[in-house]
């Protein structure tokens, strides 16, 4: 039966070395790195979004505004909504393997070598 920490209730089911490696500046740098991109995006695509839904809903004026044949502002924020999230995909991913990976293969690395050879 696992040790559970009565403060907050969790099994102690991971190797020590993780806790080690949690404590490290390595892992701080890498969390600092996912959130300092990962907060700003999910916070800029729903601010995004929300224009998209405020100016649906009270400036229908501008959104039923033609810009050519059938096409109106309102359909081409709706389509520009697809872009934006592929865009934010296309920088995520970009992000993340220049700047956060090579910190979790490292940190990685780390662990494989302390549990004894890279043995998982």
């Amino acid at each position: 039966m696992p040790d559970i920490d009565q403060s907050t209730g969790q099994a102690h089911r991971h190797d020590p070395v993780y806790d080690e490696l949690h404590a490290s500046p390595e892992f701080d740098r890498l969390r600092s790195l996912y959130r300092g991109f990962a907060f700003p995006a999910t916070v800029a695509f729903f601010a995004w979004y929300l224009l998209y839904v405020v100016m649906s809903n009270w400036a229908s004026g501008f959104m039923d505004t033609t810009i050519g044949g059938n096409i109106n502002m309102a359909l081409l924020f709706g389509l520009l909504q697809f872009l934006t999230t592929f865009a934010i995909a296309w920088l995520y991913a970009r992000y993340m393997n220049r700047n956060v990976d090579p910190i979790a293969r490292s940190l990685e690395k780390q662990y494989d070598d302390r549990l004894g050879g890279g043995a998982r």
